[in-house]
């Protein structure tokens, strides 16, 4: 499935359901794989969308699919913001994380604990991060 970010974008808008949701889930997965094959193999910012995409829709078994993304390589964990986990928000996706016993769900979490306490979570709502992606996007 060949796609760029704006293809991307247009065919499943910032919120996708139902199928398009599966389909955004398997764009991400492809992705990720080959960004983890290779540093640049893969569309960070086809990542980041997809990241985004399933942030908006705020379902915890989204967190490690997403962690699975940022932590692909050097450039995804610096296109995919750590906020990017907690589209159900901070605390419940701490806990998601600590009843998880994966060892990717404890990077996670650690790394969460961290950006927490360096800050980058001061005054974190989803929907206010929403707001800032639907600005970046916007046409």
């Amino acid at each position: 499935m060949a796609m760029d970010e704006d293809e991307s974008l247009h065919r499943y808008g910032l919120h996708p359901a139902g199928a398009n949701l599966e389909e955004v889930r398997g764009l991400l997965t492809a992705q990720t794989r080959l960004e983890k094959r290779a540093q640049g193999d893969g569309d960070t910012e086809l990542m980041k969308l997809c990241c985004v995409q399933l942030f908006n829709v705020g379902s915890l078994d989204d967190v490690l699919l997403i962690w699975q993304a940022k932590s692909a390589s050097m450039d995804a964990d610096c296109s995919i913001a750590i906020q990017l986990l907690c589209g159900s928000g901070l605390v419940r996706t701490k806990a998601f994380l600590s009843s998880r016993r994966l060892p990717e769900a404890e990077a996670a979490l650690q790394r969460l604990i961290r950006c927490e306490a360096a800050g980058d979570f001061e005054d974190f709502s989803a929907e206010e991060h929403f707001a800032r992606y639907a600005a970046y996007y916007a046409p």
